[in-house]
């Protein structure tokens, strides 16, 4: 019955509906479907258009990534986070509103700190994994190329070219001195305490007319990557050596480095007028070096000259002329420009300078140069005597001005095209540097996580062997303070007149080995004067700036320690004093006196029985109030003693002077003593550390 009743239902319903459809007509063009009456409804089947339609499946979205590891990287912009995270820029854009440090990111900018990007990541429920970053694989990127230089040039484009001298030798012999003479100019006494710096490069007309282009490096052993870099771009090498001092550790040096480079060597046996010169002598000690001189088998040119006094100093320049002609020196004269930064710094009042060689073409004013990671447009060319100067050829010294960036020392400069084209083979190295660097932070981001997982797998192993567990931490984990091991520490910001130096003087620093008890960071090195963010630095960090041969840009200098310093040894000098200023005091125990044990007695002192030592002072000074310590043939058998009497004949006294017999009573009666014995008397000092840094020289 109830069934009749649903079915009778169901075609009222159906007939109402299709009386209304027909009444609303065919122009609201609704859909018209068949009514199926009957109990149950059929299927449509399909029709043939309909079975051979083209499907397409609804676009996928992005699926948001809702747990495991995303892999971020230092610099990584905003987009980069959204496509590691599989999340919409949109949605990262919202989360960095609350995270501390983003909110204020734009979105076209980089992520520098990795801790905010964790933030963000976690925010959105993920862990992170820091990885290196990938490379920029763009076609802008892959159309760029790198410039090289040309091919050897054919013999007929080639022309004479002035050779390039390189003076050098251990410090002090005279180096500077005789290119003073040489060119007429006095350069000796304006280098600080009469030593080179860095390297100086100018021209020098001989005589006979001809030029030739001399570099000055320095002696002393902190600037041993500068006279290899001399050596590199040297024809002939003027070894200084001085007559009363002969063979040094630097002149060694300069043999090794003519050797490796098969640079000719002309030697310059300088002061051969002082009182105890012996030119005969330094000739045999260069012959056990390897130096094959005239009239010892040979046929390297010694000279004896005074550059002081300018004896003999024809003689080497003729020497040098003759060498020169005998190696045939040719450079070519057009096309691109090539040479060699020899020095670069920054000057306050003209900006970025470069002292070069040029080595092929000739350079003018607007040429276009790379170097390195740096360009230049050439809006100046000076000689060495600050003149400006149109035309640079084959084997001269110039100073360039106008680079945007400072090149490094000992990079070379290659001539391009256009602008474009140097900021094409600067993105190229540029896309270069970021492979290697990628390459070399995945290893160690790979040797870093190797070590924390092998500390981790300890650590877990240890405690599964213990068998107790840490109970897990209830609440938010709390901020764990960086550990501070409690040592002293100093803090350093170098810097420079030009790169050379700098580059020096963290050599100098690199090899400092005494971190265990005084730990030496550099936090900061640059070429220039100090600047406010210099001082802002040292303010943070509580360091020392050593300015070298720089001026100091700012007069809020309050609160800062600026050391300027114009030699490196002074430097080093000065450094040594702050590290043992932070080294604590240490005992040190100093003996004073000795006394020999001559006879043992046993004394009754109320009701215990006593041993005193019957002695006779030896040596030095006895005192009561001091320590003592006992030694049995040369053995210590006890240390850190004390005097509980002290008697002189039959009155207690507080000190033994030497050649004195008095008794003395220990206050540790459990020794077993015999005559013979040696009682010591010492006491201890608080005294400062020296630091064992030894840089060398």
């Amino acid at each position: 019955m109830l069934h009749i009743r649903f079915l009778a239902r169901r075609i009222i319903g159906n007939e109402l509906l299709q009386s209304r459809l027909c009444a609303a007509g065919p122009a609201t063009n609704l859909p018209q479907r068949q009514l199926q009456l009957s109990a149950f409804l059929s299927k449509r089947r399909k029709t043939a258009e309909e079975k051979h339609a083209v499907e397409f499946a609804p676009k996928k979205k992005n699926k948001p990534q809702t747990s495991g590891v995303v892999d971020i990287w230092r610099n990584m912009t905003v987009a980069d986070l959204a496509s590691s995270c599989q999340l919409e820029l949109e949605h990262i854009q919202e989360v960095m509103l609350y995270v501390k440090g983003a909110g204020s990111i734009d979105a076209t900018a980089r992520l520098e700190d990795p801790k905010v990007i964790k933030d963000i990541a976690a925010k959105c429920g993920l862990k992170t994994k820091i990885v290196a970053a990938p490379v920029d694989e763009s076609e802008e990127v892959l159309k760029d190329r790198d410039v090289v230089p040309r091919p050897p040039p054919a013999p007929e484009n080639l022309k004479e070219r002035p050779p390039v001298v390189t003076v050098m030798g251990h410090v002090d012999h005279g180096k500077t001195t005789l290119l003073d003479s040489l060119r007429g100019a006095s350069v000796a006494a304006g280098e600080a305490g009469g030593i080179t710096q860095h390297i100086g490069a100018f021209t020098v007309e001989l005589d006979n007319g001809e030029r030739v282009t001399f570099l000055d490096t320095p002696g002393h052993a902190a600037f041993s990557a500068m006279r290899a870099r001399g050596a590199n771009l040297t024809d002939i090498i003027v070894l200084v050596v001085a007559a009363e001092d002969g063979v040094m550790e630097q002149t060694k040096e300069v043999l090794r480095l003519a050797k490796e480079q098969s640079v000719p060597i002309i030697v310059a046996i300088n002061k051969i007028d002082k009182p105890g010169a012996d030119v005969e002598r330094v000739k045999k000690e260069l012959s056990q070096h390897g130096i094959a001189l005239e009239g010892y088998g040979g046929d390297t040119i010694a000279v004896g000259i005074s550059a002081l006094h300018g004896t003999n100093l024809d003689e080497l320049t003729e020497a040098v002329s003759t060498q020169a002609t005998l190696m045939g020196l040719k450079g070519e004269y057009v096309g691109p420009v090539e040479g060699v930064v020899v020095e670069s710094k920054i000057d306050s009042h003209r900006g970025k300078l470069s002292t070069a060689i040029v080595s092929r073409g000739t350079l003018r004013k607007g040429a276009i140069l790379v170097s390195g990671q740096a360009w230049a447009k050439v809006r100046g060319l000076f000689d060495h005597a600050g003149q400006p100067i149109s035309a640079v050829t084959p084997g001269m010294p110039v100073e360039i001005l106008g680079w945007r960036e400072l090149p490094l020392a000992g990079d070379m400069i290659l001539e391009v095209e256009s602008e474009r084209v140097a900021s094409s083979v600067l993105r190229w190295r540029a896309n270069q540097a970021m492979k290697e660097k990628a390459l070399s932070d995945a290893e160690a981001i790979s040797l870093k996580r190797k070590e924390h997982e092998e500390q981790y797998r300890e650590e877990r192993d240890k405690s599964r062997r213990s068998g107790f567990y840490r109970r897990k931490q209830q609440g938010p984990r709390q901020k764990e303070a960086a550990p501070d091991d409690g040592k002293p520490r100093i803090n350093v910001i170098v810097k420079g007149d030009v790169h050379g130096s700098v580059e020096a003087i963290l050599d100098v620093l690199e090899t400092y080995d005494d971190n265990e008890r005084c730990r030496l960071d550099v936090i900061h090195y640059a070429v220039g004067d100090v600047n406010e963010s210099d001082l802002e630095l040292a303010r943070l960090f509580d360091a020392i700036i050593y300015a070298f041969s720089v001026n100091v840009g700012s007069k809020a200098t309050k609160g800062v320690t600026i050391r300027p310093v114009d030699i490196i040894y002074r430097l080093v000098d000065d450094l040594k004093k702050e590290i043992n200023a932070k080294l604590p005091l240490v005992d040190v125990e100093e003996e004073i006196g000795e006394a020999n044990v001559l006879q043992l007695f046993d004394i009754n002192e109320g009701r215990r029985k006593v041993t005193v030592l019957g002695c006779r002072c030896t040596k030095g000074l006895l005192k009561k109030a001091h320590k003592y310590k006992v030694k049995r043939n040369g053995e210590l058998l006890a240390d850190e003693l004390s005097l509980e009497s002290m008697r002189h004949l039959k009155n207690e006294v507080d000190s033994v002077k030497k050649d004195v017999e008095c008794g003395l009573r220990l206050n540790d009666q459990t020794l077993e003593l015999k005559a013979g014995d040696t009682i010591v008397c010492y006491q201890i000092n608080r005294e400062p550390q020296q630091t064992e840094w030894d840089p060398g020289f």
